[in-house]
């Protein structure tokens, strides 16, 4: 399960993002918090996975909230920038802070459900680490994130995850992938049509005694 902190001086606002991502197959919130300080405060104590981080708050900003998350070296949290702030020095600084991920508000929900499928992904992969081969560190440092000919919208790592997922089992459904990867049905299912159009997997159509066969997906390599 992954922790998240939902950081908003907004407080509908909050609750909005808070709903997004209790939406969200193995993720869960802990908190929101509606200042730097308490923010800070939170993370200490609450010691999230995942902070989604508004830049304007009443006190200082998102951005001093990670300078000093990230003065602390025993802080194990990541975080996810969610704001109207588009300043090029602040995505810069961001970036430098070690941020995952950038959303502008306002921004359509589906947009925060494919970045935290993203940052799942990614969580599940350096669970899995093995510092000994290098095609992992690669990936994990983003040497090699992209795939020649992968759609637009889909990533690397949740590529990986679901084929992953598929090595695991004898086949799988889309809904049966979303449930093992925690990321949506249609996600799922536009990783593992990607996957049979490239040739690594096949579909298998299980007939019940009603309505449309079931598509079920084989990895094939």
């Amino acid at each position: 399960m992954i922790d998240v902190l939902v950081v908003d001086d907004d407080f509908m606002v909050a609750r909005v993002h808070r709903g997004l991502v209790e939406k969200m197959p193995g993720f869960r919130v802990v908190g929101e918090a509606r200042t730097g300080a308490e923010a800070l405060r939170l993370i200490e104590h609450l010691h999230p996975d995942l902070v989604l981080l508004d830049i304007y708050l009443p006190d200082f900003t998102g951005i001093e909230v990670v300078r000093r998350l990230r003065a602390n070296t025993a802080s194990p949290t990541d975080v996810l920038i969610i704001t109207a702030a588009r300043e090029a020095e602040t995505v810069r600084a961001a970036l430098r802070g070690g941020a995952v991920n950038y959303i502008v508000k306002p921004f359509e929900p589906a947009l925060l459900r494919e970045r935290l499928e993203q940052y799942a992904a990614r969580h599940a992969e350096l669970a899995m680490l093995d510092a000994g081969d290098q095609v992992e560190l690669d990936r994990a440092f983003g040497a090699s994130t992209a795939r020649p000919g992968m759609p637009k919208g889909l990533s690397e790592q949740t590529a990986e995850l679901v084929r992953r997922a598929l090595l695991g089992s004898d086949d799988l459904s889309a809904s049966e992938c979303a449930e093992a990867t925690g990321m949506s049905r249609v996600s799922a299912r536009r990783y593992l049509e990607y996957f049979v159009d490239s040739g690594k997997a096949e579909v298998r159509l299980r007939y019940g005694t009603t309505g449309r066969p079931e598509r079920r997906y084989h990895w094939l390599q």
